[in-house]
């Protein structure tokens, strides 16, 4: 039986000052984060939040797989066990598949982000990239139900928690409809368009248009749609941090968002107003808690002096499992921090130190991956392997559990 589409109502939360306020402070805000670095490092660190993303929209899913074991899988370096080997196969297909989308915002900056094309695209993509065994999905007592096609809408009716989504066979008409109310150049502000963004995530999610990754695909649709509209500092930061470390309320405001119409005074759609405008709130707040939090890390007269405390409790024989480190490698460090890159014949000028010596340093910090380049000879760049971040950005990675995870939206 067809879901009628004026079950989605309302399509957007009502003319609200309070959420348009918000959503220009983050504007704001996100445009300070991104004027703070060089571009080349900006880019090194875009790269590995990648991993932080991934990380943090599997955990939302209860599936732990930290960047140590994806930044594994990247160097082809897979658990034996079976079922962690799929766990790093997952976090490393949504580090791939954000920089796929990366890529083609980058070649095409008018892709249609809620084009059923582009949301089938993602799923598909991400799908076809995982182990058989993670496309199967079973009932209580491990039977297999069906199986996951990749980039395909799914054929079966699904009820998640108190929430039925819309019928199958309405799904292209959903979906359609989805890409008429909120791709990005119906709006003519940003302003306009961050709250469409905001809203177009509850609203996929509810569409549920898949029969597994709803989530994930919908976390990454809403990345590529600040791309898209050009929301500066876009990166530099990530949302998924923040509703993972609010991962229950964060359920709670889909499911308000979820919920019917509650009388008279909760608008005139068929779904909850007044949900629909706390799930905004919290999810523009969700993102401005985690840009400031990226704020504090990246000023850089404080990275740059956890970078040189990094370097002096090496240099102390303080950090298990490495060898010391020569003070004047945070002379290095930081030159590449704040020029982006520097030719490595300037080793010897930078640090102060012969030739030969100079040359040694410079090979230890490559070795460990603290520095990098894209050449054997090239210019020399930050590196940021996962076992330097705790000290360089501490608190980005929290682990499920940690007192931190059930705080106040505080960083």
């Amino acid at each position: 039986m067809l879901t009628r589409i004026d079950q989605m109502t309302p399509y957007f939360p009502p003319g609200d000052e309070a959420l348009t306020g918000r959503a220009e402070d983050l504007m704001e805000r996100s445009a300070r984060l991104g004027g703070i670095l060089h571009p080349i490092t900006g880019r090194t660190i875009i790269a590995y939040l990648r991993m932080t993303n991934s990380y943090y929209s599997n955990l939302i899913e209860d599936h732990h797989t930290h960047p140590l074991e994806i930044e594994r899988a990247l160097a082809g370096d897979y658990a034996q066990d079976p079922a962690k080997r799929a766990m790093q196969i997952e976090g490393l297909t949504h580090v791939e598949v954000q920089e796929m989308i990366d890529a083609k915002l980058a070649g095409d900056p008018s892709v249609e982000v809620c084009s059923l094309d582009f949301i089938c695209w993602i799923h598909r993509e991400f799908y076809n990239r995982l182990p058989d065994e993670m496309l199967v999905i079973t009932d209580a007592e491990g039977k297999e139900k069906a199986k996951v096609i990749p980039g395909e809408l799914r054929r079966r009716e699904v009820e998640v928690a108190r929430h039925v989504a819309p019928s199958w066979e309405s799904l292209p008409a959903f979906l359609g409809r989805f890409h008429e109310l909120y791709e990005p150049d119906r709006f003519k502000t940003t302003t306009a368009r961050l709250l469409a963004a905001v809203t177009s995530h509850h609203r996929l999610v509810w569409i549920h248009p898949f029969l597994d990754g709803n989530g994930r695909v919908a976390r990454l649709m809403t990345d590529a749609y600040f791309r898209r509209i050009g929301l500066t500092g876009t990166g530099l930061w990530t949302v998924s941090r923040g509703l993972a470390r609010h991962r229950d309320r964060y359920m709670t405001m889909l499911a308000e968002a979820d919920a019917p119409r509650r009388g008279d005074l909760d608008g005139r759609g068929n779904l909850s107003q007044s949900g629909l405008v706390a799930f905004c709130r919290f999810f523009l707040e969700t993102c401005a808690d985690q840009i400031d939090f990226m704020g504090r890390m990246l000023d850089l007269q404080g990275l740059m002096d956890r970078i040189q405390g990094y370097v002096a409790l090496r240099g102390q024989k303080m950090i298990p499992g490495r060898p010391a480190l020569r003070p004047e490698a945070g002379h290095l460090l930081r030159e590449a921090l704040l020029r982006g890159s520097f030719p490595r014949g300037e080793a010897s000028r930078v640090t102060g130190l012969g030739e030969r010596t100079a040359r040694t340093l410079i090979s230890q910090l490559a070795d460990e991956h603290l520095l990098t380049s894209d050449t054997p000879k090239g210019d020399l760049k930050i590196g940021l392997p996962t076992h330097i971040v705790q000290y360089y950005f501490p608190d980005l990675l929290e682990t499920i559990g940690s007192p931190s995870l059930s705080k106040p939206l505080t960083g």
